[in-house]
């Protein structure tokens, strides 16, 4: 878990989510579907937006994402290479969650080795519980 601090006497731990996505609608649509408060026995979450492959690994460098979501149809980078790369070279590996847009790519999610999937265009009921099982 991460400590995001806006004072030095502020010690409320947040969670860090990453969302990885070229398109921001999508990155909208996983914002709106979670919100700040996505559990009462959860800390609040703190969004990390990413357009690109390359800022994306930059802020696994820093080791303060608790997830990462990643758009599986992201370009010219998608997130389920992406994903492969991440736990191919990531220990500690946060949780991944990839945004997928047809069930039948569950098994690309699965050769990427991403922990969940989820269905673009968002369910605003299903992505909160996934990401719910993801960080508890």
């Amino acid at each position: 878990m991460s400590r995001a601090n806006t004072s030095p006497t502020d010690d409320r731990v947040t969670l860090r989510v990453l969302v990885y996505s070229d398109n921001p609608g999508t990155r909208r649509q996983v914002l709106g579907a979670l919100g700040e408060q996505l559990h009462p026995d959860l800390p609040d979450l703190e969004f990390v937006e990413v357009a690109t492959a390359p800022m994306v690994l930059s802020h696994l460098d820093e080791r303060t994402v608790d997830l990462a979501i990643l758009d599986g149809e992201a370009a010219p980078t998608g997130g389920m290479g992406l994903a492969k790369q991440i736990r191919d070279e990531y220990e500690p590996c946060p949780p991944i969650l990839l945004l997928i847009a047809r069930k039948d790519d569950r098994w690309l999610a699965d050769w990427s080795r991403a922990d969940a999937t989820a269905t673009l265009p968002i369910d605003p009921l299903a992505l909160p519980r996934t990401v719910v099982g993801l960080l508890q």
